[in-house]
């Protein structure tokens, strides 16, 4: 069996959030779950605990994450900032992530 290294790991997430509906919405949802409170109603990065959205993606990301849990939609243009932004999330991602699932996951697309 090949050797799942952390690098193909972080490549993968990283993909999957630049191009993956599904995984770029989840994960939208649950970085958004890591805002504070504070941050969630005022739509801006205050607390920097390197967890949640960065200061520069606060506003846009947190419209997006809120949009998408109350209209549930997202615009093809919404999306595609979306899949620009999120793949610097990689990190919080496969921290929140089961790691055995994942590496079955980079397992197959080594294997295809």
């Amino acid at each position: 069996m090949t050797k799942i290294t952390k690098q193909a790991i972080r490549l993968f997430v990283k993909k999957q959030l630049g191009t993956n509906k599904a995984w770029a919405e989840k994960a939208l949802l649950k970085i958004f779950d890591f805002q504070t409170q504070h941050e969630k109603e005022s739509e801006r990065t205050h607390d920097y605990n390197s967890v949640g959205f960065t200061g520069v993606d606060g506003e846009i990301l947190t419209s997006f994450a809120k949009q998408l849990i109350y209209k549930k939609f997202l615009s093809p243009k919404q999306m595609a900032i979306v899949y620009k932004k999120m793949p610097k999330y990689w990190m919080q991602v496969i921290k929140i992530s089961d790691e055995e699932k994942l590496k079955e996951m980079v397992a197959k697309t080594l294997i295809s």
